[in-house]
Order: C-alpha cells, then sequence, then structure tokens
C-alpha cells in the first residue's frame, strides 16, 4: 500500500512539476490521435451518408465489411501495416516504419470503420425529409449535407469522441509500427506498457491519469452538449 501511495504522489509530482519527458510524451499521443481523427472523421462521414441514403450495388455488403472491421484487434492493423510499410513490402521505399506518420494512418485505419457505421446509424435515424427539403429548396448537395449533419450532430459528436477514445488509448498498433522510440514516436499506451514492465510505476501511473482524465472529460462534454440539445427540442 506504502508502495502504491508513493508511486502515485511521485505520478502528480511529473504531472505538476512540467516533467519534459512526460509532457512530451502526452503531446505526441494527442497530435498523433487528433491528425489520424480530423484526417478520417470528413471521409467517414462522407461514406456513412452515401450509405445511408443512396442505394446501389453491394450496399449492404459494404456496411457489413465496416461493421465487421470495428472489431478487428489494433494489433492485426499494425501486422498489416507493417508488412506493408516494411522493406520488403509495397511501400517500403517511403521509410514510413517507425514514424509518427506511419502510427497516423494506423490510427485512421482502425478509427474509419467506428467512424463509417456510427455515424451510418446516426444518418438512417434522421428524417429524410429534412435533406429531400434542402435540395427541393435549391441547396447545394454540400450544403443540404450539412444541414442534415446539423439534424444529426449529437449522434455524429459521439461518434467523433467514440473514434478518438479507440485510437488514443490502443496500443498494439502503435507499438508495430511506431516502435516506441523516445523522443520520437513514444506515445501514451506503448510508454505506460515499457515503463510498468520496469518497474517504474510513477510514470505509468502519471500518464494513465491522463487517460482516465480525457476519457472522463470527453463524455462530460458529450453529455452537457447533448443536454442542451434536448433543452432546445
Amino acid at each position: 500500500m506504502n508502495d502504491l501511495s508513493q508511486a502515485s504522489a511521485s505520478a502528480f509530482h511529473l504531472l505538476l512539476s512540467g516533467n519534459s519527458e512526460i509532457w512530451e510524451i502526452i503531446s505526441l499521443s494527442f497530435g498523433v490521435s487528433f491528425s489520424a481523427i480530423l484526417i478520417a472523421t470528413p471521409f467517414a462521414l462522407l461514406i456513412a451518408f452515401v450509405l445511408a441514403f443512396f442505394k446501389f450495388p453491394f450496399r449492404r455488403a459494404l456496411i457489413s465489411l465496416f461493421n465487421t472491421f470495428m472489431s478487428v484487434p489494433a494489433v492485426i492493423i499494425g501486422l498489416s501495416l507493417y508488412l506493408i510499410l516494411s522493406r520488403s513490402g509495397p511501400l517500403g521505399d517511403l521509410r514510413l516504419l517507425f514514424t509518427s506518420k506511419a502510427m497516423i494512418i494506423g490510427q485512421i485505419m482502425l478509427s474509419f470503420p467506428l467512424l463509417v457505421a456510427m455515424a451510418h446509424a446516426s444518418f438512417q435515424a434522421a428524417d429524410r425529409r429534412a435533406w429531400e427539403t434542402a435540395i427541393t429548396l435549391g441547396a447545394r448537395p454540400f450544403r443540404a449535407l450539412f444541414t442534415l449533419m446539423y439534424e444529426v450532430r449529437f449522434g455524429l459528436i459521439a461518434a467523433v469522441v467514440a473514434g478518438f477514445g479507440r485510437v488514443v488509448a490502443e496500443i498494439g498498433c502503435s507499438m508495430m509500427v511506431g516502435g516506441n522510440i523516445l523522443h520520437s514516436t513514444r506515445n501514451i499506451p506503448t510508454a505506460i506498457a515499457l515503463e510498468t514492465s520496469k518497474g517504474e510505476f510513477a510514470q505509468g501511473i502519471a500518464l494513465g491519469m491522463v487517460l482516465l482524465v480525457l476519457s472522463l472529460g470527453l463524455n462530460a462534454g458529450v453529455s452537457i452538449f447533448q443536454g442542451k440539445g434536448d433543452l432546445h427540442t
């Protein structure tokens, strides 16, 4: 119990003292995950909208495929990307393996199916008349799409939050394509795994606190936002 108390006290000290190594890891982790979500979200929303509002061959097969890919383990995505980006792989000449760019690509692959599936469910629950009315009144397709997105904004925000939560805490893909290199590709989950395996619990607890506070903050923000929306309906 004393060891745990000491480790927790040391963890607070690391965070509050502005430890450069800790905050560098936090900054890299958030930067990679935010970049992945920012890149993946527009394309995911567009695909989700098309799947929800248009009929075409293999549409149901695509929906099933995205739903299936949601449950693919991160380590499988990491292994696949490792084989593609390794020197003997088809994209080996790009020299992306063990870089933050490779981590961003991996996290895009992880978050994309989840974003599409959750956004598709939100679009399906929307009133189709919002889209049809906007088009009838002469709105351009993208303007009509933004109108529809506003109608289902709570579901779309929840999808983005869930996507970010999936990638910011994953370890398998980041470890395989990032290599857990200090000052380069070491993010929060890989640092926690490394430090706790070495018996350095203080740093692991400090980084775990950051993830916990982030998770609570995101969920609280979504709940407050949804609550304000309920007041206006």
